[in-house]
């Protein structure tokens, strides 16, 4: 698994996630790069499922935190480009109502509000 982070040009934050969540290092990995755009004050970010093939319930809880401190502070988490096994998940854990879905990448950068500054 690896974890792949950006900023781009259109000020949303972008973690890839590559390959399977299954283990607490590859968890931990992500739960890092979220922290990373948290800490920095990056108010958009969008997590990509695109290469993503497994997760576990370790890393749900990871993104469950990280979408309770985005609400908190108001700002905007969004997910996009899950395959059906994760999809899978995230609907039957009933997770498809309180994430931000999208099926592009596109899609869900469009979907942001327009820029704010990021950092204060």
């Amino acid at each position: 698994m690896a974890i792949r982070t950006e900023t781009l040009p259109s000020g949303v934050g972008l973690i890839e996630v590559r390959g399977s969540l299954l283990s607490d290092e590859e968890v931990a990995g992500l739960r890092r790069a979220i922290a990373e755009f948290v800490d920095r004050r990056w108010r958009r970010l969008l997590i990509d499922f695109a290469e993503a093939k497994y997760m576990n319930s370790s890393a749900i809880g990871v993104l469950v935190a990280a979408h309770t401190t985005y609400a908190r502070r108001q700002w905007h988490l969004k997910l996009c480009s899950m395959n059906k096994h994760v999809h899978v998940i995230f609907a039957i854990t009933n997770l498809m109502k309180i994430f931000s879905v999208y099926d592009t990448r596109e899609e869900a950068i469009g979907s942001f509000p327009a820029a704010e500054e990021q950092h204060t």
